[in-house]
C-alpha cells in the first residue's frame, strides 16, 4: 500500500476508513457495454427476464444526457463512468448464503468485524446483512421472524427464490430506469442489496440492518434495496455505507424502492460515510397507500459529491411522510441533498426537517420539492431547513420548490442559516470546555433531532463521524 493511500491512525478512522488488499473471484471490465451487462447477468445465473430488463436499462442509459442544467448542481465533469469497474465478486463461495459468520473467508470477516457487524447481530437485531463490493456475503434473519413469513435476503437470491414478487416491483413502479440517467445505469449493472418482505399485520419489532462496503479503487457499487410492507405491517430498515480513500474516483449509484401498503409503516434509516473520492448518486423512492406511513432518516457525509433526494408518493387518503436529514460538507465536498413528496390524495401529510453543516469551504445544499395535486384536499406539509457554517469560506444554499394545485391545504416553510456564535463558544469555554469540545457540543445539539431517531449504536456512529469530520482528519 502506497504512502499516499495511508490514513491517519485515529480510532474512529481505523474503524471506518481502513483498506483491505483486494481479493476477488471475478471482476468485470471497465466501462458500460452490452457485453459487460451480459457477463454480469451470466455470472449471477439470472433468468432471461432480468437480463432483458438490464439491457433495456442500458439502452435507456445511452439515450439520456448527463444532468448538467440544474441550478447550483454539483460538478460531475470529473466522473468518467467508462473508467469505473461496475462489478466485482469477492473471493467467497457463500454469495449471501452463509449460515453462520464463521463460514466467511477470514479477510471479509476481518473487514466487517472492524465495522461492527457481528456486534450488531449480538445486540439481537432482527436481521443482519453485509455486502462487500458487488455481492452480499452474509445475510441472517432471526428465526422468530422467519416463522411469521418475514423475508430478508440479498436481492440476487430473491430474483431466484421469489421471482413473482421481484418481477412485479423491481424498477417497474417506484424507480423505473427512465427516471434519470443514473437510475438507468443502476438498472443495467445493479448487484447485491437487500430484499425485505413483511406479510400483512406483522410487526418486526427490532430493526433489520444492512451494511455496504466498497473496498476496491475505481469501482462502482450498485446495490438495490426492495422493501414491501403489506397492509398493517411494520418494519425499520437501517443501512450503513463506507469506503476507504483512494486517489481514483469511485461511484456509488444504488436504488431503493419501498412499497407501503394500507396502514403499513416503514422507517428507512441510513448513515453514509463515503470517502472523498466517491460520487454518491442514488435514487430512493417510496409509494404509500391509504393510511400508510413512510419515514426517512439519513446522514450524508464523506463523499466528494452527493446528490440524494429521497422521495415519497402519497397515493392513498391519510398517507403520511416524514424526512429527517443531516448533511456535512468539508473542504472540497459538495453535498446536495433534500427530499421530494407528492401528495396525490386527500388528507395526506408530510414533514421535512433538514440540517446541514459546512466547514473549510465545503458546500451544502437543500434541494426539495413538495407537490400537492388538485383534489388532495385537507393535506398539509411543513418544511424546515437549518444550516450551520463554521467559517466565511463555506456555503449553504436552500432551493425549495412548492407546487400547490389545491386551495384547501396547509403549507409551511422555514429556513435558517447561521454561523457558530462566538458567544456560545465562549460560554461553554467558561464552563471548562476547550474550543474544539465546545464546537462539537454545539453541533451535537444541532443534530439531536437526527440522532434521536436512530438506534443508539448508529447515533454514536453518526456523532463520531461528524466529530472526525470536524477535526479534518478524513481524506
Amino acid at each position: 500500500m502506497s504512502s499516499e493511500d495511508d490514513l491517519h491512525e485515529t480510532d474512529t478512522e481505523s474503524q471506518f476508513g481502513f483498506k483491505k488488499d483486494e481479493a476477488s473471484a471475478f471482476e468485470s471490465e471497465k466501462g458500460l457495454t452490452e457485453e459487460t451487462v451480459r457477463v454480469i447477468s451470466e455470472d449471477k445465473d439470472e433468468p432471461e427476464w432480468m437480463l432483458d430488463r438490464r439491457l433495456r436499462a442500458l439502452e435507456q442509459y445511452h439515450k439520456m444526457p448527463m444532468p448538467t442544467d440544474w441550478p447550483g448542481q454539483p460538478d460531475l465533469s470529473d466522473l468518467d463512468v467508462e473508467e469505473i469497474i461496475p462489478y466485482i465478486r469477492p473471493d467467497t463461495d457463500t454469495r449471501g448464503e452463509a449460515e453462520s459468520w464463521e463460514d466467511l473467508p477470514d479477510d471479509i470477516k476481518d473487514t466487517f468485524d472492524k465495522l461492527g457487524i457481528p456486534e450488531a447481530e449480538k445486540e439481537a437485531l432482527s436481521g443482519v446483512g453485509a455486502q462487500y463490493e458487488s455481492e452480499v456475503v452474509y445475510q441472517n434473519m432471526k428465526e422468530q421472524w422467519e416463522k411469521k413469513g418475514v423475508i430478508f435476503m440479498d436481492m440476487d437470491r430473491a430474483v431466484h427464490e421469489h421471482p413473482e414478487i421481484v418481477r412485479e416491483y423491481f424498477m417497474t413502479k417506484a424507480v423505473p430506469p427512465s427516471d434519470n440517467k443514473f437510475a438507468a445505469l443502476h438498472g443495467a449493472v445493479w448487484s447485491g442489496g437487500s430484499f425485505v418482505y413483511v406479510p400483512e399485520d406483522v410487526s418486526v419489532e427490532m430493526p433489520v440492518q444492512a451494511y455496504f462496503r466498497m473496498n476496491s479503487a475505481g469501482m462502482g457499487q450498485f446495490e438495490h434495496t426492495l422493501i414491501v410492507a403489506e397492509p398493517g405491517a411494520e418494519v425499520h430498515y437501517i443501512e450503513g455505507c463506507s469506503a476507504p480513500q483512494y486517489a481514483t474516483h469511485n461511484l456509488h449509484s444504488g436504488a431503493v424502492e419501498v412499497f407501503v401498503k394500507e396502514d403499513a409503516h416503514v422507517q428507512y434509516s441510513t448513515v453514509q460515510n463515503w470517502s472523498r473520492n466517491t460520487y454518491n448518486l442514488n435514487t430512493k423512492r417510496a409509494i404509500a397507500e391509504a393510511g400508510g406511513r413512510m419515514e426517512w432518516v439519513s446522514g450524508s457525509m464523506g463523499s466528494k459529491v452527493t446528490m440524494l433526494y429521497p422521495m415519497t408518493v402519497l397515493n392513498g387518503r391519510g398517507a403520511s411522510d416524514n424526512h429527517i436529514t443531516i448533511a456535512f460538507a468539508g473542504e472540497g465536498q459538495d453535498i446536495d441533498t433534500g427530499a421530494k413528496v407528492y401528495h396525490n390524495a386527500p388528507e395526506t401529510k408530510s414533514t421535512i426537517e433538514s440540517k446541514s453543516i459546512s466547514k473549510d469551504g465545503g458546500r451544502t445544499n437543500y434541494r426539495g420539492l413538495v407537490h400537492i395535486s388538485d383534489g388532495a384536499r385537507n393535506s398539509s406539509t411543513s418544511v424546515e431547513c437549518d444550516a450551520l457554517m463554521f467559517d466565511n469560506e463555506s456555503t449553504s444554499d436552500t432551493m425549495p420548490y412548492m407546487e400547490i394545485g389545491e386551495s384547501t391545504v396547509d403549507v409551511a416553510h422555514e429556513a435558517t442559516v447561521g454561523k457558530i456564535g462566538d458567544e456560545d463558544v465562549f460560554y461553554l469555554q467558561s464552563r471548562g470546555l476547550d474550543d474544539d469540545d465546545a464546537k462539537q457540543m454545539i453541533v451535537a445539539g444541532f443534530i439531536e433531532p437526527i440522532t434521536d431517531e436512530l438506534p443508539i449504536e448508529y447515533a454514536v456512529e453518526l456523532n463520531r463521524l461528524i466529530e472526525l469530520e470536524m477535526e479534518g482528519s478524513l481524506g
